[in-house]
């Protein structure tokens, strides 16, 4: 199978469906054991990176998870650690572990193995949707065996809060691109999701401090999500790792193609235009020349990844959403990153925070050049 990136045969796509539906199908495979399934299709590598696109292995354990539970049961938190760079070219097995199964919570831990090693794992806990929000319940309907009857949720008080969607220099919520926004540059309008430029913003009052700054993203999947709330919900884990750790390098103004800098001007006109195309859609800015002197980035890899859903049900990813990202701290060549998602009648939808691995690229010792 080493020249097979899925196991069996992918089928034709479904045209009923978005893109991201097709793209994170998995298939179960009962013949080898029970919960065990794989991709249908080969994951997305993106151009430069170490592995597949870590969102697409998130959102296929969920999908993974989400095939063992009622439907009534719905994602509220996610718990990822990345292992190993996966490979796209070889077929990805993930083993579901039926934890717990209560009578309001349910837990699934998911293994994501190539050649027998994992790759990735994560432990995903659900909620069962009592009142049509997904919320908390009380002590009493806790515990007990799967598949009782779930006794009627209590009237209780709750606490209740939420951020509010960020405000633009108007003072007004900040609005969505239209309907019909054809924005993309070509360069990257290949993919199962639709954004908008990155903005960066200074919150901070303009003192220029790395964590004083944030960036904001309008997102959505394109065409129509046909697979119900549990696909939404996997859509949104699939976008939530988009340009995340990534953060580091815009707040940062970080260097991260592969030459230097200095040397843009030397590049062939349709390179340039490409790297200054993705230069001012990443919020770097308009001009590639002004980061001549910027700190280069050596190594950027995502060690962990956790996804809050505050809203499952309320979750429309092939519907404008907002995301929001800042890192509280960054140090001993790590960085974390913190990311707010609300859909664009201000809930927030979800929230995800990040570490991840940064290095910058060293300076060569004097009278040596370098490897790189």
């Amino acid at each position: 199978m080493n020249d097979r990136s899925t196991l069996l045969r992918p089928p034709p796509e479904d045209p009923k469906k978005a893109q991201i539906e097709n793209a994170l199908e998995v298939t179960e495979l009962a013949v080898l054991g029970p919960n065990i399934f794989t991709n249908t299709r080969q994951p997305w590598h993106p151009p430069g990176a170490r592995g597949i696109y870590g969102g697409a292995v998130i959102a296929m354990c969920l999908a993974a998870a989400q095939r063992t539970l009622a439907p009534d049961f719905l994602v509220h938190s996610c718990h990822c650690y990345f292992l190993l760079a996966g490979a796209s070219e070889l077929p990805i097995l993930f083993h579901v572990e039926q934890v717990r199964d209560g009578r309001s919570f349910a837990t699934r831990t998911v293994q994501a193995r190539q050649r027998g090693r994992c790759i990735f794992t994560t432990t995903i806990s659900f909620v069962r949707d009592t009142s049509g929000g997904g919320g908390s319940t009380n002590s009493e309907e806790e515990g007990g065996e799967g598949g009782k009857a779930t006794p009627k949720r209590k009237q209780i008080a709750e606490v209740s809060h939420a951020s509010a969607i960020p405000r633009g220099a108007d003072g007004l919520p900040l609005q969505p691109p239209p309907d019909d926004y054809a924005g993309e540059p070509e360069l990257i309008s290949q993919g199962p999701f639709q954004g908008a430029r990155i903005e960066v913003v200074d919150v901070g009052g303009g003192d220029d401090k790395p964590g004083e700054k944030v960036t904001r993203q309008w997102v959505r999947a394109r065409g129509k999500i046909a697979g119900g709330q549990a696909a939404q919900l996997e859509a949104l884990a699939y976008v939530s790792d988009s340009y995340f750790i990534g953060t580091i390098t815009r707040i940062h103004k970080l260097w991260r193609f592969p030459f230097k800098a200095e040397d843009y001007d030397q590049l062939p006109e349709d390179l340039r235009l490409k790297v200054k195309t993705l230069h001012q859609w990443e919020g770097m800015g308009e001009d590639p020349r002004e980061m001549v002197g910027r700190p280069t980035i050596g190594m950027m890899v995502s060690l962990d990844h956790t996804i809050y859903f505050h809203e499952p049900t309320k979750v429309r990813a092939d519907d404008w959403m907002l995301t929001e990202m800042q890192s509280p701290w960054a140090g001993d060549g790590r960085g974390v990153v913190m990311q707010k998602i609300f859909s664009k009648d201000g809930t927030l939808l979800a929230t995800c925070v990040q570490e991840g691995l940064v290095r910058l690229q060293q300076p060569a010792p004097e009278g040596k050049e370098s490897k790189l």
